[in-house]
C-alpha cells in the first residue's frame, strides 16, 4: 500500500472533518491506487463509489494542497469524472 495514499487519506480525513459529505467518491490517481471517501472518512481502498475521479499523482497532490481547484481541473480536462457529477461537485465544495 503506497504511503503517498495514506498520507492523502489523511489529509482528506481532516479537510472532510465535520463535513456534511455524505455520498461517497473515489480519487483514482494513476499508477498508484485509489482513495475512497465517503460518511465514515476517507481510506485507501478500490470500492464501488456514486463518482469517480481520475486523475494523475501531480494533478491529485495540487488538488490536494489547493494549488489546483476541482472544477478547473475537470475543466482543463486533467481530472475526468465517471459517475454522479452532483457528488463530485458535493465534495469539491467540502474540499474547498
Amino acid at each position: 500500500m503506497s504511503d503517498t495514499l495514506e498520507k492523502a487519506a489523511a489529509a482528506l480525513n481532516e479537510k472532510l472533518s465535520g463535513g456534511d459529505f455524505t455520498a461517497s467518491a473515489k480519487f483514482a490517481i494513476a499508477d498508484l491506487g485509489s482513495i475512497v471517501l465517503d460518511a465514515s472518512g476517507a481510506r485507501v481502498s478500490d470500492e464501488e463509489t456514486d463518482v469517480t475521479m481520475n486523475a494523475d499523482a501531480d494533478t491529485f497532490e495540487q488538488i490536494l494542497s489547493g494549488e489546483l481547484n476541482p472544477t478547473g481541473a475537470f475543466m482543463s480536462g486533467k481530472l475526468t469524472v465517471d459517475g454522479d457529477m452532483g457528488v463530485a461537485m458535493q465534495l469539491a465544495s467540502a474540499l474547498a
